[in-house]
């Protein structure tokens, strides 16, 4: 398949482009909120702009002149994502570009058409990146098995070659709190290692710079997003309709915590940001081996402070 650029906004008319946005705003579903509710938006929109502008100062996620390519699924999460970075781009102290870029992985029955139209509305450089990852991953997997790894790493490494190709300094993808903590669980549980999804990340090539700008983000507070926004939800037939996720299972034991214990999920991401290595048992990350001599050296420093002060 060819690799098409679909829409580039630099070739559009300023009169066009004005039209395009008197015309979005009139069809908004946010047209339609009472006083009350457009408050309530307001306050949900300032809460992710807040979270995510923490995140990208945080860990350095966008400098000055960084082409960022949004990796839009049709998901809640990656519609957020790019609606909440054209947002911010238009007051951040650094000037940055967006290119939105969807993976159609030839998926029967996806609705091709859905995600150029909104492209189109909003005025957002796009591409659409034809790769039939689709058919790989159901030849491969096994039947009964589930589908995320495979399709995962296919997915992941058509758009980061994609993103040398078009010159994005950044690749962002819209996982959230949740996901990080699900990855961790997951990770912990069934794969022996105590990891997650950093919120920005070198590939292991060294190409690509992955930033997660949504790291700080309640997934409660996306889907509400998501909804009160009215995005075009394309759902995943591929994987997320398996009955046998783990991820699936990790979701509802953290949900179910969370019920029990409101604020439980906040902490354990704090957790996430708070690791002590010494209080572990990696030994990379520590030298425990090397313990005692820095108790001698610890204890020289002592004898010799001791000494000072008997002398004076």
């Amino acid at each position: 398949m060819q690799d098409a650029v679909i829409f580039d906004p630099t070739i559009v008319d300023d009169d066009t482009r004005q039209q395009r946005a008197e015309v979005s705003e009139a069809s908004s579903p946010l047209a339609a909120l009472d006083a009350k509710q457009r408050r309530e938006f307001n306050k949900l929109q300032k809460r992710l702009r807040r979270q995510v502008g923490n995140a990208i100062i945080d860990y350095g996620m966008i400098h000055e002149g960084d082409r960022v390519m949004v990796c839009l699924s049709g998901g809640k999460d990656s519609y957020t994502l790019l609606e909440i970075l054209r947002n911010l781009q238009r007051n951040a102290p650094v000037n940055f570009s967006l290119v939105a870029v969807n993976l159609d992985q030839k998926q029967p029955g996806f609705p091709e058409h859905v995600l150029p139209e909104y492209l189109d509305g909003i005025g957002v450089e796009y591409y659409i990146l034809e790769r039939d990852t689709y058919s790989v991953v159901k030849e491969k997997t096994p039947e009964g098995k589930t589908t995320c790894a495979l399709c995962s790493r296919l997915r992941r490494g058509s758009l980061y070659g994609f993103a040398e190709e078009i010159g994005a300094t950044k690749v962002a993808l819209g996982h959230h709190r949740e996901d990080i903590l699900e990855t961790l669980f997951l990770n912990m549980f069934y794969g022996g290692s105590l990891k997650a999804m950093p919120p920005k990340l070198l590939s292991d090539d060294g190409k690509n710079i992955v930033i997660r700008p949504l790291a700080y983000c309640r997934e409660a507070d996306i889907a509400e997003f998501a909804r009160l926004m009215d995005f075009p939800i394309i759902p995943c037939n591929l994987c997320g309709s398996q009955p046998n996720l783990q991820r699936q299972v990790v979701k509802e034991m953290l949900a179910e915590w969370e019920r029990k214990h409101p604020g439980r999920i906040e902490t354990m991401f704090k957790a996430v940001t708070n690791v002590a290595p010494s209080q572990l048992a990696d030994r990379e990350l520590f030298d425990f081996a090397g313990l005692e001599a820095k108790q001698a050296r610890m204890q020289e420093r002592r004898i010799d402070a001791l000494n000072v002060s008997n002398d004076s």
